[in-house]
């Protein structure tokens, strides 16, 4: 698959996904702070379907 993601998504999206996983140990300490690896996830392989669905990018052609 075609990277769609840039850097800064990127970085928001693993900073959101350590938030969620976070809340596991510190927050209501409930399983659904495990909805951040996944998040992370996509972050790492840079390719998110739901902007391949809606045709979005936030990188550039080059990357």
């Amino acid at each position: 698959m075609e990277k769609n993601i840039g850097i800064l998504d990127q970085l928001v999206r693993v900073l959101i996904g350590l938030v969620f996983i976070v809340l596991i140990f510190f927050g209501p300490k409930t399983w659904w702070g495990l909805i951040g690896v996944p998040i992370i996830a996509i972050a790492i392989s840079g390719t998110c379907p739901l902007y391949s669905l809606l045709g979005l990018r936030t990188c550039r052609r080059s990357c």
